[in-house]
């Protein structure tokens, strides 16, 4: 198949521009990823930051695996910041890819890299890579049947280390999220936190291969070691979300 014909089956994204931020948008009342102009890496929408508490039960990944890229939020956050991970992310969006460069997202390296792909197709490539995999492959319909199946969710499993997680962006709300969040369930044997997140818009899920949300300890939340304070402050109010979540579920 061409790229013109491999286009034509996807949306065109678009950004909107401000004085101080640039957004991706597939349409105007959905924002998919904004980046502060004065400030590329840091992460701007609540709901990112609260993705990434995956570190509160895996402080030093050294494997990332992300789905969907979009304005490239988590991909540029952790390549920064986890300097000691390799990290690949699958995009099935070639016009999306083709943006990269205007929301800052780092050139393809040692340790980094963008594939344009399926991202089922791409959890499904071989077992025990991971140690954290992010989910958050949206389009303009919302969130595409073969990122939700239960046979998606088992590839996920497999494709993680033994004590790996899975972090997954569902929609707040979504009259489908019940039915996403079974499959997660029975996918991870019920190893599943559920947190949304203060703007009522998003349920972030961590589903865990191991059993970190059982043997975490809550007390005073430190800070991961691969973590500079400045980032580490981007993300406090997001693990303490978590932590009173996971208190409650336990109680």
């Amino acid at each position: 198949m061409s790229d013109s014909s491999a286009s034509a089956q996807h949306i065109k994204p678009f950004i909107y521009e401000t004085v101080s931020s640039k957004a991706l948008h597939f349409c105007i009342s959905h924002t998919q990823s904004r980046m502060r102009l004065n400030d590329p890496y840091a992460l701007a929408l609540e709901y990112t930051r609260t993705m990434m508490g995956f570190l509160l039960f895996k402080p030093e990944p050294r494997s990332i695996g992300m789905v969907g890229l979009g304005g490239g939020s988590l991909a540029k956050f952790c390549y920064r910041h986890l300097s000691r991970a390799r990290i690949q992310v699958a995009e099935i969006n070639p016009m999306v890819i083709a943006l990269r460069e205007e929301f800052h997202i780092p050139r393809d390296d040692a340790r980094f890299i963008v594939f344009q792909a399926d991202g089922a197709d791409f959890v499904r490539r071989g077992p025990n890579r991971f140690d954290v995999l992010i989910v958050d492959g949206y389009d303009l319909e919302g969130l595409p049947a073969q990122l939700s199946s239960r046979s998606f969710y088992d590839d996920c499993r497999e494709s993680l280390q033994p004590d790996g997680i899975m972090v997954v962006n569902l929609q707040y709300g979504d009259p489908e999220t019940d039915e996403h969040l079974a499959h997660i369930r029975r996918s991870f044997n019920g190893s599943v936190l559920v947190v949304d997140d203060g703007e009522e818009s998003h349920s972030i899920v961590f589903a865990c291969k191991g059993d970190a949300l059982e043997t975490y300890r809550l007390g005073a939340i430190r800070r991961p070691p691969d973590l500079d304070p400045g980032a580490a402050n981007q993300l406090l109010a997001g693990f303490a979300l978590i932590a009173s979540v996971l208190r409650d579920q336990r109680s």
